[in-house]
């Protein structure tokens, strides 16, 4: 299949080019320390969804209208096709909220490159290295981020779902390098990925489909490898192009994406170490507030009875992405609105697995708490940008007159405090133990914190999926 040399699309080959030619010797140390335990968090992140009654429901419908045997679903004894075990495994990677995020490009990176990549090595017919699926994994840690650093932030506050609309290109990209694909066809895997992108972000307020669209991102990026490698043709320049391109259907105005984004600094510059953990199981654009608030309250102890109000001023995309009026519509709905999660650390003393479960999505204590708290724009923290997007200011203030204010830039677990190795591996093994017995887990983080020396990747498929 020839290139179309007279295409203008020099940010597409450039991103092809780099993950078609990444090899494991060109990546820097501390970054291939570091997808090792990003790989690690998203496979705990896996393996506790795939015990959610969401999760229930797409496993029991998809396992009978596919009974194919090819992949397996993390965290059960169950095995579908390739991608349908992508969709499945995506969907449990973000379905509780406790996954990754690179927060200037708004994506979720693990949970749309991993059910993709490890369908292909399950499914290849050379068997792949781990060096090899480390490389690959570093392909689509990096590509995602970046398309979703020229989209800016203004792509979610369109409404666009990011993880659904930019994941695409993490999974394919991260499935081409794993299939060794070249170049040119790594061009069409990509245009194919492309064209599939989609995602509301109105599933925020209680859908189910919240947990869908990782999956679905990265059952459109393998079928873009896969189809590729086939053959078959993509958009040639899905970045570039002037009508029907992906940046200029997904963006309202040509100056409000940055081409540049996507290959200024590729491969030299690894936005796989600005990628940042979660210790609290919501979304991420909540974590500032809710560290702020436990600093404060390290300071001088308050609970929810001590509170008059509290006051958050965040960036605009913070404001309207969480900080909305609390309506118990659902699971989703309380783990991404900022009011309950603050209204759940205050009586719980944390926001984690343990603190959410059906019957306190409509607790009247949790809404009269809630209900203390008000999310403000500040325009000055808009201004900085989008890699100070969750950066807030948040003000206390207590019933006996007490008044503390704490601003918070970067979350714990973010790049800039980013966890230490002991730490992924306590919340992975937290996570874990829901989906496999201790001996398996135990065995699943060695293999991930030593896959360089493991000589078939398939083995990471076998032991996730030994419920």
């Amino acid at each position: 299949m020839a290139h179309d040399s007279n295409r203008d699309n020099p940010h597409t080959r450039g991103v092809a080019s780099f993950v078609a030619n990444l090899v494991y010797d060109d990546i820097p140390r501390e970054v291939r320390q570091r997808i090792k335990l990003l790989i690690l968090d998203a496979l705990g992140c896996g393996l506790y969804g795939a015990k959610l009654p969401w999760s229930r429901i797409l496993i029991d419908r998809l396992t009978q209208l596919d009974d194919s045997r090819g992949c397996g679903i993390w965290g059960t004894d169950k095995r579908t096709s390739a991608p349908h075990a992508a969709l499945l495994n995506g969907s449990l990677v973000q379905g509780f909220e406790l996954d990754d995020v690179h927060r200037q490009g708004v994506l979720h990176v693990g949970a749309v490159t991993l059910p993709a990549l490890i369908a292909v090595a399950e499914t290849r017919k050379q068997p792949m290295t781990g060096r090899d699926f480390l490389t690959a994994a570093v392909a689509g840690y990096e590509i995602g981020p970046r398309v979703g650093m020229c989209m800016g932030q203004e792509h979610i506050a369109q409404g666009w779902h990011s993880g659904a609309t930019l994941g695409v290109f993490s999974a394919a990209a991260g499935a081409a390098r794993g299939l060794e694909l070249p170049e040119d066809l790594t061009v069409h895997a990509l245009g194919i990925a492309g064209t599939q992108s989609s995602g509301l972000m109105a599933v925020q307020y209680g859908a189910m489909a919240k947990r869908l669209h990782a999956g679905r991102a990265a059952q459109s990026g393998l079928y873009g490898a896969l189809f590729a490698e086939a053959g078959f043709t993509g958009i040639l320049d899905v970045f570039e192009s002037d009508y029907g391109g992906f940046c200029t259907t997904f963006s309202r105005s040509h100056d409000r994406f940055d081409l540049s984004e996507l290959t200024g600094g590729l491969g030299e510059r690894f936005e796989t170490m600005r990628i940042a953990l979660k210790f609290y199981c919501c979304v991420a654009s909540n974590h500032t507030t809710l560290d702020a608030i436990r600093m404060m309250q390290d300071r001088h102890p308050f609970g929810a009875e001590d509170v008059d109000r509290i006051v958050v001023y965040g960036s605009k995309v913070t404001v309207d992405h969480v900080g909305w009026k609390y309506r118990p519509e659902g699971m989703t709905s309380a783990q991404l609105n900022l009011p309950f999660c603050v209204a759940t650390l205050l009586l719980e003393g944390d926001v984690f697995v343990d603190q959410f479960s059906d019957d306190v999505i409509a607790d009247p204590e949790r809404m009269a708490v809630a209900e203390k708290v008000t999310t403000l724009h500040d325009p000055e923290i808009t201004a900085k940008g989008s890699r100070y997007r969750h950066l807030v200011r948040v003000e206390v203030y207590l019933k006996d007159g007490t008044a503390m204010e704490e601003t918070v830039e970067a979350a714990r677990g973010s790049e800039k405090q980013f966890a230490s190795e002991a730490e992924v591996v306590e919340k992975f093994s937290k996570l874990a133990r829901h989906g496999l017995d201790e001996a398996a887990a135990a065995e699943l983080r060695d293999c991930i914190l030593n896959l360089e020396d493991v000589e078939d990747a398939t083995v990471i498929a076998r032991l996730l999926c030994r419920a």
